[in-house]
């Protein structure tokens, strides 16, 4: 009797990706759809997790006599692992099973896979184009051209953007997304600094140079961020780190809101401190429709939307559907957050 898997996509990752991939990484499964709403609703808390999609009782229906699913956003909650007793494998198609209970998936013996890396790409691309677009001020002209005003006065010398070839750019993180800027950096001409604290001299070597973050901040004319919050990153960039760099600068941050204190980035664009900023992660998301970053000058903002190509979608539909197969097979899994079911037999 062929095994069931659940294809429970989205309007991002969708069901007919997830199946695709299935039927390739793993011939002969049955195959179930469902179709949950995110993005056209968001995401939010369903149960103890965060950042789900659709409704327990709609995964509970969905997933009765199936043995695996694969996801982006649905919610694996107590009360569904609790009503799907053939559930083995919860296959998340994101970096983190961040809509998994992960603890108590464990009690349960269900393995939870997750798809590290599915947006590196995208979301180096992405900072590469907020990079360029905070550093000659896109954002304010692309609006005031909207609106009829052609800002002819940006030729001034001191209104003037500056260019990445002979630039000093810091990079906070030199992970998948950090090292990929890095490179398409260097190759533009820009002279590449890295902090972090994880990564060897010998692993930035002829793309840049590895330094504290004292420093990084002292010589460079645009920083970005690419660093994972932690108790040590939360807030990591503040009105001192600021006012540590070069008057004029640029900031981007496509990796989470909660490095940066965003008001002390208003205060330092209103004041000239910083000359441009690029964001696509937020302290609250949606962004409020009164919060300063809307109204403040030389600010390039877009919705949380880095990880948006299709090529993520197929990728990410790939690399679960490849744990799938793995699993079919008996194979060890390549992103298991909790290994230990698979080896206590739990």
């Amino acid at each position: 009797m062929p095994t069931t898997v659940l294809a429970a996509g989205d309007h991002f990752v969708l069901p007919r990706l997830l199946e695709q991939e299935l039927r390739s990484a793993a011939p002969g499964v049955d195959v179930r759809q469902l179709q949950l709403p995110w993005p056209h609703t968001p995401f939010g808390k369903v149960a103890e997790v965060d950042e789900a999609s659709g409704t327990e009782e709609q995964l509970i229906e969905a997933l009765r006599g199936a043995r695996i699913c694969v996801t982006q956003m649905a919610p694996l909650t107590e009360r569904v692992l609790a009503a799907c007793p053939d559930l083995e494998l919860f296959c998340v198609s994101r970096g983190g099973p961040v809509n998994a209970n992960l603890e108590a998936a464990t009690r349960h013996g269900v393995a939870v896979c997750y798809a590290p890396g599915r947006n590196a790409v995208a979301t180096a691309e992405h900072t590469l184009a907020l990079i360029l677009a905070a550093a000659r001020g896109i954002g304010d002209v692309h609006t005031d051209l909207k609106h009829g005003t052609w800002r002819g006065d940006y030729y001034d010398y001191t209104r003037c953007g500056v260019e990445i070839d002979g630039s000093v750019v810091g990079l906070v993180g030199f992970g998948a997304i950090g090292s990929r800027v890095a490179r398409v950096l260097a190759a533009m001409g820009a002279t590449v600094l890295v902090h972090d604290p994880y990564v060897r001299p010998e692993a930035v070597e002829g793309v840049a140079e590895l330094v504290g973050l004292d420093e990084l901040l002292s010589r460079s004319r645009i920083v970005s961020l690419h660093a994972r919050v932690t108790e040590e990153t939360r807030g990591m960039i503040g009105r001192e780190q600021i006012a540590a760099m070069p008057r004029g600068s640029v900031l981007v941050n496509c990796a989470r809101g909660a490095l940066v204190d965003y008001d002390a980035v208003c205060d330092a664009l209103d004041t000239g401190r910083l000359a441009g900023a690029g964001f696509d992660v937020f302290p609250v998301e949606p962004v409020p429709a009164g919060a300063r970053l809307l109204s403040t000058p030389g600010v390039v903002l877009t919705p949380h939307i880095a990880g948006a190509s299709r090529e993520v979608a197929e990728k990410a539909a790939r690399i679960v559907a490849g744990e799938v197969g793995r699993f079919l097979r008996g194979e060890p899994l390549a992103h298991c957050a909790n290994p230990e079911v698979l080896t206590s037999g739990a």
